[in-house]
């Protein structure tokens, strides 16, 4: 058999776009400044005012992790914690960064579909007063979601209004923020700036870059400890040039929303496949470029000596399938038929 060249197992697993390494390509000629003071990050810094409002602030950082350490560290007091959902990255996939690296708490709220709602916030009880406890101060939520459900802006408004009432700030962890956006078919101002968003991880990893992402702070003197907290985090790349390039090639004529809207098509080619399967249940609505499907434990064993998927849930046999911009339908209708043939097999 032929080994597969793409699987479904995370969008990560997917290559450099060939625009994003032609831009990493042409980046790499002579030499240029250091640490941020190159003609490309400079010019990445411009086009983040532009699109997300002139005092934005921009700091290119190597990975997702990174982005979302530092957006809270900028804002952040030890005593003081972070309000996320249980599935969120920061709190289930981060291996304990943001209280090592802040020394702050994160506070998990049991969430549907992993979105937050204004009355989650309820879960926060009024018990959480000085000095016993440590005090909310920013609430993060995941655009999309670790389950592929995605927020709509008047969504994330109430719950900045909620936020800003109680004195938080809001995070957004846009890992995938392209994908939402792309369902969404909105700018990304529209469902982050101008839903509310104080603080935003913004995601190239997923979306066809080599490595990087960017914290974005959108209100000037937000963040004054941003570029320490960077420094100090690892996470100020000498050679930036690198990481804005293949930025500025990502926002080029929307390259990311292509990218996006390919990927979230082939998730939703692949639900529409399988959703009738005797033995498949959809978990949830498939809104940007995931999958998660409840199949029988035999199936799931037989489908895995072929495939890479995650295996989201062992116990209730649901596992996670991710499209990426390098997807193809052949890739969906080989997936699928592989579904049923498995099923068919019990």
């Amino acid at each position: 058999m032929t080994e597969r060249l793409r699987h479904f197992a995370s969008d990560n697993e997917a290559g450099i776009h060939p625009q994003i390494l032609a831009a990493i390509v042409a980046a790499n000629s002579g030499h240029a400044p250091s640490y941020g003071a190159d003609p490309w990050t400079q010019k990445l810094l411009a086009r983040f005012a532009e699109l997300f409002g002139a005092d934005t602030q921009a700091y290119p950082v190597f990975n997702g992790t990174a982005a979302n350490v530092l957006s809270v560290a900028g804002v952040i007091e030890p005593h003081q914690a972070v309000v996320c959902a249980a599935t969120s990255h920061i709190n289930h996939d981060e291996c304990g960064a943001v209280e090592r690296f802040t020394g702050c708490r994160v506070l998990t709220l049991q969430v549907a579909a992993g979105k937050i709602e204004p009355t989650s916030l309820q879960q926060i009880g009024a018990g959480h007063g000085p000095p016993h406890q440590s005090q909310p101060r920013v609430l993060s939520i995941t655009q999309a979601s670790e389950l592929g459900t995605v927020y709509t802006p008047e969504e994330v408004r109430l719950l900045a209004d909620a936020a800003h009432d109680r004195g938080w700030l809001l995070h957004m962890d846009g890992a995938r923020l392209a994908n939402a956006a792309a369902a969404l078919d909105l700018p990304l101002r529209a469902v982050t700036r101008d839903a509310g968003v104080d603080l935003l991880s913004f995601g190239g990893t997923k979306c066809g870059l080599l490595a990087g992402e960017v914290v974005l702070v959108f209100t000037e003197g937000l963040a004054p400890r941003m570029p320490y907290a960077r420094k100090q985090g690892l996470q100020l790349a000498s050679k930036m040039r690198f990481l804005s390039a293949q930025f500025l090639a990502l926002l080029d004529d929307d390259l990311w929303r292509h990218m996006a809207q390919h990927a979230n098509a082939m998730a939703q080619r692949l639900h529409d496949a399988i959703r009738g399967l005797p033995g498949v249940e959809i978990c949830y609505p498939p809104q940007s470029n995931a999958v998660f499907a409840r199949l029988p434990a035999a199936a799931i064993e037989r489908l895995r000596s072929q495939w890479r998927m995650a295996m989201w849930d062992a116990a209730a046999g649901e596992v996670r399938m991710m499209a990426a911009w390098d997807t193809t339908a052949d890739d969906v209708d080989d997936l699928a038929a592989a579904i049923h043939t498995a099923l068919l097999a019990d």
